[in-house]
C-alpha cells in the first residue's frame, strides 16, 4: 500500500473510530481488521503512533461493549 493511500485509510479510521458505539451496523471486529490492515503497511514513526492511539481507542471501546453485555 502507497503512503499516500495509507494516510488516507488512517484519517478515515480517525474519523471514524471516534464516532462508534457498540450499537453501529458494523460490528467492532471489521474496524480491528480495517486498523491491522493499516498497521501491516510500511508506516512512518507519526503514523505509527496515530495507529497505536486508534487501537487503544478501539480496544477501550471493545471493553466497555464487552462490559454493558455482560450486564444485561
Amino acid at each position: 500500500m502507497n503512503h499516500y493511500q495509507l494516510e488516507k485509510d488512517i484519517e478515515h479510521l480517525e474519523r471514524v473510530i471516534t464516532r462508534l458505539s457498540g450499537k453501529d451496523r458494523i460490528p467492532l471486529s471489521y474496524w480491528r481488521g480495517r486498523l491491522e490492515s493499516v498497521s501491516s503497511g510500511d508506516l512512518v514513526p507519526s503514523q505509527v503512533q496515530r495507529v497505536k492511539r486508534l487501537r487503544e481507542a478501539l480496544a477501550e471501546l471493545e471493553q466497555r461493549v464487552d462490559e454493558e453485555s455482560r450486564r444485561r
